[in-house]
């Protein structure tokens, strides 16, 4: 697979990483855990160097996964992880937590989990309102300069945050929501990542599964499946929805394609500098989603998919009232 670098950072990554959170957490039972660790194994095999997670990802679950996984060859991978929650006892979120002391508690412990001296590129996984991003950036300054990290992220973080965090710390890389169905970033945030030379990691570049083709009205989810309370996911948004994937469909068929794969295409296509991180349980949809890497899409395409996407209003938000409160403006 081809490499990418982010940005002005010289991280240099696959041109597609994988998202890992979905092997323990968030759509539904955790994947047992040789199963986790083949895909990932696999991913590495076909090309993928760019591995994503996070301390909440089970919580501390993922890391753990990944650690395993990735020791035979941890020197050729590029792992990413996150800080910036609290816990109850049960697991769940308490609210988020970006002080100093506790950034670098959660360093230390993410240091053990995924086997390693150093995280390639520690992520503030939300902004925290109650702490100055400059005290954020300070800090992950400091723990590069113990050898600790090498690069620092946020995750998404609005222009400002990201302007005044990178004039401590440079930003190597933005993680936020971007795909055909979600778009907001191109506004204001890719023209602040260009200009500063940030590379931008897409979250759910599928739009969380349903570019793929594989949902629709009637899909059921199994109850501990995040898309139950996301507006985007009701039924009568899904089936307003289909739209969108149709079109893809149709555009897949003239390139010999997948939907999923033309979405990914789409994204890469849009800037040297994004990287993909579409996440997967399922080795059948691993291999579509790293073939997505070989579609070429010309300028006739991009201009094609643009016209019929621009016809279509995607029904529902991205996420419920209380975690779109998080997002940083």
């Amino acid at each position: 697979m081809q490499k990418r670098k982010l940005g002005n950072s010289g991280l240099e990554v696959s041109a597609l990483g994988l998202g890992c959170m979905g092997l323990s957490f968030g759509y539904g039972p955790a994947t047992e855990t040789q199963e986790a660790i083949k895909l990932i194994r696999t991913a590495f095999e076909r090309g993928v160097t760019f591995f994503d997670s996070a301390e909440a990802y089970g919580p501390y679950k993922n890391e753990e996964l990944l650690g395993e996984a990735l020791a035979p060859f941890r020197d050729e991978v590029v792992i990413a992880t996150k800080f910036g929650f609290d816990f109850n006892a049960e697991g769940g979120q308490s609210g988020m937590n970006s002080r100093p002391e506790h950034i670098r508690d959660v360093a230390e412990a993410a240091l053990k989990r995924l086997k390693t001296d150093v995280i390639d590129l520690f992520y503030q996984h939300r902004v925290d309102p109650a702490v100055p991003i400059e005290d954020v950036a300070g800090t992950v300054k400091d723990l590069i300069s113990e050898g600790k990290v090498k690069h620092f992220g946020l995750s998404e973080a609005g222009p400002k945050t990201i302007r005044r965090a990178h004039a401590v710390q440079p930003v190597a890389a933005l993680q936020s929501e971007y795909s055909l169905w979600w778009r907001e970033p191109e506004a204001e945030i890719i023209p602040t990542l260009e200009e500063l030379g940030i590379g931008f990691v897409p979250f759910s570049p599928l739009g969380k599964g349903f570019l793929t083709g594989a949902i629709s009205e009637t899909t059921t989810f199994d109850s501990t499946d995040f898309r139950n309370v996301v507006p985007r996911f009701s039924p009568e948004a899904r089936k307003a929805n289909q739209t969108l994937v149709d079109v893809l469909g149709e555009i897949a068929a003239q390139k010999k394609a997948t939907p999923a794969q033309i979405a990914l295409a789409w994204l890469l296509a849009q800037k040297p500098w994004i990287v993909p991180i579409p996440g997967t349980t399922k080795l059948h949809r691993l291999e579509e989603n790293i073939g997505a890497a070989a579609v070429v899409l010309t300028a006739d395409d991009l201009s094609a998919i643009a016209d019929a996407v621009s016809k279509i209003t995607v029904q529902g938000d991205r996420y419920p009232a209380h975690l779109q409160a998080r997002v940083d403006r």
